[in-house]
């Protein structure tokens, strides 16, 4: 694909429409840049990313986390690595980190992992990210051998990704704190991993839906390797996703605190479950964000 076509072709079309609500003055006093998560917004990447991109960013979004890598073409969303990179540049965005589908290798060979691990350094370098982040486990791979390898793979993604001078983490669902006849995902992945090479990614919406936990006192527990948020809301009936502040969890009270976290970096997300649209969802909790979440940060 053309870069430089498409961004011609994308500067005559301007930036997507967005509500009114978008306009209003930032109160962003934090010195973290507000993030995306873009698989919330993964139907408007598949069709037209760097439109998309510029919507994202006139809401007032600056750093994004990816997904989707394809690592036999080493592409993103159509664009070869460089050719991200250079979209992101001119448009002065960043992406610090990026989910990558890592589930698929649990089960092979050490050497399978590594040569893939070896792709996601080349991609993650591409953009200039901070952290490799493995996203998700696959529902019939569930089971507790299956979450002591993953304790093992961790630890060895984390030292090969530490060599290539990047960081690795792990992003929570809900799964993890399932009981397994007084076992879970989560203790292992806490006890059996090494905090200097595996950190972790909250996310707080499965931590309030799936744990006994509040995020506060999970970082009590493992201070300083929290250092990445997911940060979206649940709705109050069906406990789905939402935009953020029309659901139940109340990120006033919850907010652990930054420093005490090792927060790095934090992304807005909603996988679905959109009121009207995921650009108009996006744009809803950017301005929920700014208003209320953004000094607390």
């Amino acid at each position: 694909m053309n870069r430089r076509k498409f961004i011609q072709t994308s500067s005559m079309i301007g930036g997507l429409a967005i509500s009114p609500l978008t306009y209003l003055p930032s109160l962003n006093t934090s010195k973290f840049k507000m993030g995306y998560q873009l698989y919330s917004i993964r139907d408007e990447m598949a069709k037209k990313p760097v439109e998309t991109l510029k919507a994202l960013k006139a809401m007032g979004y600056q750093d994004f986390e990816v997904y989707g890598f394809d690592d036999i073409k080493e592409e993103f969303y159509g664009f070869s690595s460089l050719e991200f990179k250079q979209i992101l540049d001119d448009l002065g965005l960043s992406v610090t980190s990026g989910h990558y589908h890592f589930s698929p290798y649990l089960p092979k060979s050490t050497e399978d992992m590594k040569a893939y691990v070896d792709k996601c350094i080349i991609g993650a370098k591409a953009l200039n990210s901070k952290y490799i982040t493995w996203p998700w486990l696959a529902p019939e791979l569930r089971t507790i051998d299956n979450f002591k390898l993953m304790a093992l793979r961790l630890n060895q993604i984390g030292e090969q990704v530490a060599k290539a001078n990047l960081g690795f983490a792990y992003h929570n669902h809900g799964f993890e704190f399932e009981d397994h006849n007084g076992e879970n995902g989560f203790d292992i992945i806490l006890k059996e991993t090494d905090p200097s090479l595996v950190k972790l990614e909250m996310d707080m919406y499965w931590v309030m839906h799936s744990s006994k936990f509040t995020p506060k006192q999970l970082v009590a527990e493992q201070p300083g390797r929290y250092v990445m948020w997911h940060i979206k809301d649940m709705d109050k009936i069906t406990r789905d996703y939402t935009e953020l502040g029309n659901g139940s969890i109340d990120y006033l009270t919850l907010l652990p605190d930054p420093k005490k976290s090792g927060l790095e970096y934090y992304y807005l997300e909603q996988g679905g479950n959109f009121a009207i649209n995921s650009t108009e969802s996006a744009s809803e909790s950017a301005d929920y964000c700014k208003k209320h979440l953004i000094q607390k940060i």
